[in-house]
């Protein structure tokens, strides 16, 4: 037999609002603390493996398709 589990979203509402209080330090301590334990790497790791692998290192051969001449400026109010 299937058991039904309700949702509890009084206690998601709670935490929502606890993680809105929290100052961006704190916020950025839990984000580390609840993806540690993830199998797969992080941003931060898959940025710094692109850059010593030279994944995007074709960019710098490509043609300046754009310049600073192009377009439009941007207006703002």
């Amino acid at each position: 037999m299937q058991q039904k589990t309700e949702m509890n979203t009084q206690l998601v509402d709670s935490i929502v609002q606890v993680i809105l209080a929290l100052s961006p330090q704190e916020r950025l301590l839990l984000e580390e603390k609840l993806l540690a334990n993830l199998p797969y790497p992080s941003n931060q790791e898959l940025l710094h493996l692109a850059e010593q692998g030279n994944a995007f290192e074709f960019l710098h051969h490509e043609p300046d398709l754009y310049s600073l001449e192009d377009g439009e400026a941007i207006q703002w109010h």
